[in-house]
């Protein structure tokens, strides 16, 4: 497939500052983006006359704090709607948020609504015997949560879309709100771990798929942490490959490539690459890409070791359908094209020499300082 490096640039661009989702925004909302659009971000004035280096450095980048600020206190609003009319419920934010993983000016908040009357826990921790039992069940409660939140939203937020089809989320839109948010019913699960360090990472969630019905436990708090600190020990490195990931992913999907390999799963496979070469990005930010490049074509020439490989918080096989394997090598391929391209124009000497071994590609790359 012909990828279009300009048009991808003003993809990416236009991704950061919102731009792409005006239509998920009320009018002065839409207004102050796009009038902070009108700003070059830091990342679009280097390697000016290297159009595919560009873009794998501002791919990297984080949002804006002014936007994710935004969204956070958005979402902040909602929870407090929704604890206006229901006294047992407390709210924790989950997903690329919070995780700062986030590739979109105006990102979708995944905001949990947790009953806190009722939880479940696993009956072998040392708090066990502290709990009192109850003739409630999770699909119960969460079932119940949900019609709440579904009968509340539209009270409290009159002008704004609330689309009630999902199977795990409400999503709320528009009107008064500056972003749109996802409202998770949960509950709390207090695991074996959590019951003997009451750290909130160890934590458990159960959230509700009414489509199917059935309950799911989930641990984004631990997910969190452990991406947080394999970000820091490599200083920051671990982000910049996740967002590097999903701005391609991105691009790609909307050029008409198929990769169905969800934000969670990039996240978790880009937790398995070298660390000591993401560490090195933080002086050589190329060194990035060229990780992910050497990490994501090892998985495809190797399905086996791939298979292998678990979520951070080793509750399952990160390719755990072939779908999501097929998705990996998608993304792989569209990485490969980027870091030739990138190569070519780092080393201008490789532009006539279509078959450069990944070796060469990447070497030309990882000890590029590009000026700031």
């Amino acid at each position: 497939m012909v990828r279009d490096i300009n048009n991808r640039l003003n993809k990416l661009r236009l991704r950061r500052r919102g731009v792409d989702r005006l239509g998920k925004l009320n009018e002065a909302s839409r207004k102050e983006v796009l009038s902070k659009s009108l700003a070059a971000e830091s990342w679009q004035n280097r390697a000016p006359s290297h159009a595919y280096t560009r873009y794998a450095l501002g791919a990297m980048q984080e949002v804006g704090p002014e936007y994710t600020r935004i969204s956070v206190e958005t979402a902040e609003r909602v929870g407090n709607q929704i604890q206006k009319s229901i006294d047992s419920v407390e709210f924790r934010l989950q997903g690329s948020v919070p995780l700062n993983v986030h590739i979109r000016g105006v990102s979708d908040v995944d905001l949990l609504v947790l009953e806190t009357g009722f939880l479940i826990f696993h009956s072998s921790g040392p708090a066990a015997g502290t709990y009192v039992p109850t003739a409630r069940n999770s699909l119960g409660v969460l079932g119940e949560l949900r019609s709440s939140i579904e009968k509340i939203l539209p009270l409290s937020f009159p002008a704004a879309d609330v689309d009630t089809s999902g199977g795990k989320a409400v999503a709320v839109s528009g009107g008064s709100l500056a972003r749109p948010v996802d409202v998770v019913p949960s509950h709390w699960y207090d695991t074996v771990v959590y019951q003997q360090s009451r750290q909130i990472h160890d934590r458990g969630v159960v959230i509700l798929d009414r489509k199917v019905p059935k309950t799911i436990e989930n641990f984004p708090f631990k997910h969190i942490k452990l991406i947080e600190d394999r970000c820091s020990s490599c200083l920051g490195g671990l982000r910049k490959a996740i967002r590097l990931c999903k701005n391609v992913k991105a691009d790609a999907v909307e050029e008409g490539t198929k990769i169905n390999f969800p934000s969670f799963d990039i996240a978790a496979t880009m937790y398995h690459a070298d660390q000591t070469a993401l560490k090195i990005g933080y002086l050589y930010e190329l060194r990035v890409l060229a990780e992910v490049q050497r990490h994501l074509d090892y998985l495809y020439h190797n399905p086996e070791e791939a298979k292998k490989l678990r979520v951070p918080d080793s509750s399952r096989f990160i390719f755990d359908t072939q779908e999501k394997y097929e998705g990996m090598k998608a993304l792989s391929h569209e990485i490969d094209d980027l870091v030739k391209n990138v190569a070519k124009e780092q080393k201008p000497q490789l532009t006539f020499d279509l078959g450069i071994p990944w070796g060469v590609a990447r070497g030309a790359i990882e000890s590029i300082e590009i000026p700031s």
